[in-house]
This record gives C-alpha cells, sequence and structure tokens, in this order.
C-alpha cells in the first residue's frame, strides 16, 4: 500500500466515525508534491465535497502570517522588537498585573490550573504595575502576559467581557477596529509582568494593530500588498467575496448522541470572527482572521523554506528567515509553555512552535521543524531539513492539532523521510 492510499483509509475512516466531516492534506518535499489526499464533506447539507480549492478559516494558523509581517518591518527598519507597545499603542502605557500568578507556571501555560482575582477566603489578588513594559517581541513570543477569554481565570474572565463587546458591535456601524480591539485589550490587566512567562493569548492581535502604527497601512492592506499579491496567493484575505463563497468550508463539532458520534453544524461567531466571513471585517485579526487554501498557503510556506523567496519574488532576507524560524524560549518561560500537552520536544516563538528535541515529541517530528495550527483543525509544518511542508484542510470545532492530524503527519514522516 502506497502512502496516497494509507492516508485515504486514516481519512475515510475519519469521515466515517463522523470524528471530522471533510479533511484534506497536501505534503511537498524539495518543492515537489509527494501527495495530496481529501476525504468526506466541505458541506454535508449540500453534499459539496471537501476539495483542493475549499476555502478554509484558518484561525490561528493566522499567525505566522502575522509573524512574517512583522519581519517585513523590522527588515527595514520600520519595527524594532525591543521597543515598547506603547511607542505605537500609547494605551498600553501603564499596564499592570495580577501579581499571584508569580512564578506559577501551570496558570500560566493557559488555565490549566485555576487562578482568581479573588481567593477562596474572599480576599481579592494583589494588581501591581507592570516594572518593565511590553515590548514588540512579546507579543511574538505570547510572553506579554496577554491571554484569550478564559472563564476560569481572573486575566482570562476580563479578556472574554472584551470579546464579548467585539461580538456585540460585530455587525453594527460601530464595529470595533483592529486598533481599537488592541486598545480595549490594554486596558486590561495581565496574567503576569510581561516577560516572567508565557500564556497563549491575544498577542498576535495586538500585533495586527502594531503593524499597522508601524506601517501606516490598515493590516490587511499591508498583508496584501506585502505577502499575497506577490506570492500569487489569490484566496487568502480577512474575508471571502461573494463569487467564492460556493468554495467556503462550512464548520462542525462532533457530538455524542446515543453512544455514537454524530456531526452538528457550528455557525458562531468565535474570537470576533464572523462564521460566513460574507464582508470585510473592521477588526483584521492577526491571530485569527484569515482564509485560505491548501495550495496558497502552501505558496506561503515555500516562500519560507527557501529561504524567503518565491518564483524570482523575495519577500524576506535569508538572514531574516532563519530569525523568524529558530527561537527559543527562556528558561522560565519555557517551563510554562511546557504545560501544553502534545508539543513535548517544542519552544515557541515569532508565533510558531520550533522543535528543538525530537526525542521528546509524542510524533515523528524533524529538528528545527516549525508551523501552527488552527482552532479548526487547519494545520501547517515546515521541516528545514527534510525541504518538506506538511498542510492539513479540517474545519471542526476545537479541533486544534488532535489524534487525526498526528495519525496523517506520522504517516507522512514515515514514508518520506
Amino acid at each position: 500500500m502506497n502512502l496516497k492510499e494509507k492516508l485515504q483509509n486514516v481519512m475515510e475512516r475519519a469521515v466515517e466515525n463522523c470524528e471530522v466531516a471533510g479533511v484534506s492534506l497536501l505534503a511537498e518535499k524539495n518543492g515537489a508534491e509527494i501527495c495530496y489526499c481529501q476525504a468526506g464533506m466541505a458541506e454535508r447539507e449540500t453534499g459539496r465535497a471537501m476539495e483542493r480549492d475549499t476555502i478554509l478559516r484558518l484561525y490561528s494558523q493566522s499567525k505566522p502570517v502575522t509573524a512574517a509581517a512583522a519581519m517585513i518591518l523590522m527588515e527595514r527598519g520600520l519595527l524594532d522588537l525591543g521597543q515598547p507597545v506603547s511607542d505605537f499603542l500609547p494605551a498600553f502605557a501603564g499596564q499592570s498585573y495580577y501579581a499571584e500568578n508569580e512564578g506559577i507556571g501551570a496558570e500560566a501555560a493557559g488555565g490549566l490550573k485555576k487562578e482568581s482575582a479573588e481567593r477562596a477566603d474572599g480576599v481579592r489578588a494583589q494588581i501591581r504595575p507592570v516594572m518593565r513594559p511590553m515590548r514588540v517581541y512579546d507579543l511574538l513570543r505570547m510572553t506579554s502576559g496577554l491571554v484569550y477569554p478564559d472563564e476560569t481565570t481572573a486575566a482570562g474572565r476580563e479578556a472574554g467581557e472584551v470579546f464579548a463587546e467585539i461580538d456585540r458591535r460585530l455587525f453594527s456601524k460601530e464595529a470595533m477596529t483592529t486598533k481599537e480591539v488592541a486598545e480595549r485589550i490594554a486596558a486590561c490587566t495581565l496574567a503576569f509582568e510581561p516577560g516572567s512567562s508565557w500564556r497563549y493569548g491575544t498577542s498576535a492581535d495586538v500585533l495586527g494593530a502594531v503593524i499597522e502604527a508601524a506601517s501606516g497601512e490598515r493590516f490587511g492592506a499591508f498583508l496584501e500588498k506585502e505577502i499575497f499579491g506577490p506570492l500569487g496567493m489569490k484566496d487568502t484575505a480577512f474575508w471571502v467575496p461573494p463569487k467564492k463563497q460556493s468554495r467556503l468550508a462550512a464548520t462542525y463539532e462532533t457530538v455524542l448522541e446515543n453512544g455514537k458520534n454524530t456531526l452538528v453544524r457550528y455557525e458562531g461567531h468565535n474570537l470576533a470572527i464572523c462564521n460566513r466571513m460574507e464582508n470585510p471585517p473592521a477588526f483584521e485579526s492577526g491571530g485569527a482572521g484569515l482564509a485560505s487554501t491548501l495550495d496558497d498557503y502552501m505558496r506561503f510556506a515555500r516562500m519560507l523554506l527557501q529561504g524567503g523567496e518565491l518564483d524570482g519574488v523575495r519577500i524576506l532576507k535569508p538572514a531574516t528567515v532563519r530569525y523568524m524560524t529558530g527561537p527559543e524560549l527562556m528558561e522560565n518561560q519555557q517551563s510554562a509553555f511546557n504545560y501544553w500537552i502534545g508539543l513535548e520536544g517544542f519552544s515557541y516563538g515569532n508565533l510558531m512552535r520550533i522543535c528543538h528535541k525530537p526525542s521528546r515529541s509524542v510524533f515523528f517530528a524533524g529538528k528545527g521543524e516549525y508551523g501552527w495550527d488552527g482552532w479548526l483543525g487547519t494545520y501547517f509544518a515546515n521541516f528545514p531539513e527534510e525541504k518538506m511542508t506538511i498542510l492539513m484542510g479540517i474545519q471542526k470545532k476545537d479541533a486544534g492539532t488532535f489524534a487525526l492530524t498526528r495519525k496523517l503527519r506520522n504517516l507522512v514522516l514515515a514514508e518520506v523521510v
């Protein structure tokens, strides 16, 4: 049985078991396609199959693109990663943080244990002013203290209030802009003092506003001019126009009914991203807002793998790509990141995971591999030593990197590396 047959079998079994409605995978090595496979439906209600040109909501797989945009400005001398974020967004001056989090790795890793602004005895947690300002590189490393909405943590509840307000205004004439979202996030108490720990959160959304301030352009316009247009990524944007709506995949969630998995359509607007993506959004989310196709994203991945150039078009210089794809957290930050189950052997930086110790990984991994995934199951991994890329397309609520993702990438790596 060849690689494509093995992948097809695993994919079709996942569809039959209602693990996903549809799934696709595209892999390249040395600039040549290894395989493309697809199974299941992009929209079950109409019988529309998952196809190679199906448009996918990237959610957090938007983050590496945002990091690349920051690298472009860094190359041009328009952005110094050591600058305070407040130099670009004054609302970030004079922040405070929850002091009870100091030295606590698990809470910093994203609420795997509980923190609270109020202890069980009713005494409120101490809030202190930051001694060191949040810097731009804290946004790229997720060491900023900014968090996503989370009901189990005090900082997460504050973030939740911001996103609830964004949602209330999402379809109104007063919809929040990228800058306004960042300014509202700035008013939240940080989970920890910048640089003292690590936690996954809204850093990339704030970085989008920083990029606007540094470039003098709207974030989406900058991405189109500097990355999508030059690379020929014709289906990548913060929205999906009417003529392309028929290619946008539907989103589903797996629920248990009578002891069996079933799929239910999901139409929520998670993290202020309109599910249908029908109109250009006021808030262009650097952390979650892009839609794309496997072939479009492959052009971005291939550009990075080839040292910043694709088909004669240079986006980044080789030294910049090496910097972007080779960071490692400091010890105090890494100890918090290590609570992320499934990313053993990896570190984090420039809005991506980076593998430093493949022997610790729970799946086949390559030293120096980097990439990220999305909330709905899209997946990106570049392997510099092997000159290889793996991309996956899934639109399942709360998927991220899950069992199917690991099974498929293991099959590719076992066969090809």
